[in-house]
């Protein structure tokens, strides 16, 4: 390539990155308003990914002391109970059964093989009394039997489309959500997803998620962009606070 060619190249690409940076600058910020057609949902607030003796803890742990996200989760679940706003937890379970499946992505490949989120039989599907790795966190289960909260049947792979939470929204009558938990590029990126296409106006609550960190792929800062592609908008565990206290219910 002649050196007029590779400057014209560059002068491109330039113009490009400036196009997609002032892009993201000027994304709209929709918002989000709490009123009585607002629910939390909060997805899979379980051992193997919170707990320190959990099955993912290495690999998810990071993230999740670095936002906070234990601490977080359990405002929303305060938060709940305080204002009398309906909590949904969509809770990821795998049965023997499921064990059989013939071809499974990278990840779940991975639960798989680790015994991840695992539960022999659905007549163990009960997650808010034992203490595996699929059961939900030991600081929420002070929560769970409140009037307000609500455990969906499990979902199968990422999203909700195998579970019944947005019938249980539906029956209701919850139209707006506002959605945290584990892991942000995973099941929580995947129920905003759906629940947009749902027809569903969907906040997220950014520091009480957290995701895997790899080499070289940083989970969470991929959730983080797309949540603010999709979302109405992003908040933080601070700013959903200051959003309640501000909110006539």
């Amino acid at each position: 390539m002649n050196t007029q060619k590779f400057k014209t190249v560059l002068i491109i690409i330039g113009l490009n990155l400036f196009t997609c940076n002032s892009l993201v600058a000027q994304l709209p910020d929709p918002g989000f308003e709490i009123d009585k057609r607002t629910a939390i949902v909060i997805t899979d607030p379980q051992n193997d990914f919170l707990s320190k003796d959990g099955i993912a803890w290495g690999l998810v742990g990071p993230s999740v002391e670095k936002n906070n996200t234990i601490e977080n989760i359990e405002t929303l679940f305060k938060l709940g109970e305080k204002y009398n706003i309906p909590v949904f937890i969509s809770p990821h379970l795998l049965y023997d059964h499921d064990h059989k499946w013939q071809f499974n992505g990278a990840m779940l490949e991975f639960a798989k093989s680790v015994n991840l989120l695992k539960k022999n039989h659905p007549t163990q599907e009960n997650v808010s009394t034992g203490n595996s790795g699929a059961d939900i966190y030991k600081l929420y289960k002070k929560y769970i039997d409140k009037g307000n909260v609500t455990i969906t049947s499990p979902h199968k792979v990422f999203g909700p489309e195998s579970n019944d939470l947005v019938l249980q929204l539906r029956k209701q009558k919850i139209d707006k959500v506002i959605l945290a938990g584990m892991l942000s590029n995973l099941c929580t990126e995947s129920h905003l997803r759906e629940l947009v296409e749902q027809g569903f106006e969907v906040a997220v609550v950014k520091d009480a998620t957290a995701a895997a960190i790899l080499p070289n792929i940083d989970g969470y800062e991929i959730a983080l962009a797309n949540f603010s592609l999709i979302s109405s908008h992003v908040f933080t565990t601070k700013e959903i606070k200051k959003a309640f206290s501000n909110t006539k219910l």
